[in-house]
């Protein structure tokens, strides 16, 4: 019988995750794959996997999907690693340069742009060390791990989770685990057991991962208080919202 495909997030935000599926042996029944974002939502629209933590922004380009386990990468508050960058105020931007990570991201500052900030910026999709094109009137959206460094370095930086809750009084959801067909309520079970083994390992996993971050990152404050991973109530009536402004 072939093993459940599985593509997760490479961040670090991803790691209780991959540490309850390897403490678990879950893993040991899987087929499991670390990926940016982008491709993790590509892999699950091609079907080259069964599961994937993928952007939400790609659930509505879905044929069939089944929003999987009581988790997900979500904020109730600053998330500190999905934000706009910028020399200079909100209204001011004439530009933005678009992270080419997250299809989420992409759609969320967009929707903060127009409903919130009321800014109508130029928009283009970055590549590969888009960061440095941050000056004057050009800001960029940057997300995961790369946003640790930048943190300090720009006078004006606006978290997407922090704007959307001014906007809509609700959490956001990022990224949620999500099948292309039914897998069963068995094997559903044993990946909740195993995500929640996970998150028992946060402060393990902020001093194992200290030194490939600056300083004063704070990895454990960021697992424990940014990053908020239960797929609560409130969480999908946000997730609800933002695929209603999609649409």
């Amino acid at each position: 019988m072939q093993k459940l495909r599985i593509s997760a997030v490479s961040y670090l935000n991803t790691r209780p995750f991959i540490e309850g599926m390897n403490l678990s042996g879950f893993t040991d029944q899987v087929d499991l794959s670390l990926d940016i974002p982008s491709v993790c939502a590509t892999k699950l629209l091609e079907g080259t996997v069964d599961v994937g933590l993928v952007p939400v922004a790609v659930l509505p380009l879905m044929k069939e999907y089944h929003i999987l386990t009581k988790y997900c990468i979500g904020a109730i508050g600053p998330v500190r690693s999905v934000a706009l960058y910028s020399e200079v105020p909100l209204t001011q931007i004439k530009q933005i340069i678009l992270d080419n990570q997250s299809r989420t991201s992409v759609a969320l500052v967009k929707i903060l742009c127009e409903k919130l900030w009321k800014i109508t910026p130029k928009y283009t999709l970055g590549t590969d060390g888009y960061e440095t094109l941050i000056q004057g009137e050009t800001a960029a959206v940057v997300i995961g791990d790369r946003t640790f460094a930048l943190n300090s370095q720009y006078p004006f930086i606006y978290d997407l989770a922090e704007a959307w809750i001014a906007l809509t009084g609700l959490p956001f959801v990022f990224a949620c685990w999500v099948s292309n067909k039914p897998i069963g309520a068995e094997t559903e079970n044993l990946f909740n057991q195993a995500l929640s083994r996970g998150l028992e390992e946060i402060d393990r996993i902020s001093v194992a991962f200290a030194g490939r971050f600056p300083a004063n990152a704070d990895l454990s404050g960021y697992m424990h208080r940014n990053l908020s991973y239960s797929l609560d109530e409130a969480k999908q009536k946000g997730l609800k919202m933002f695929l209603d402004f999609l649409a």
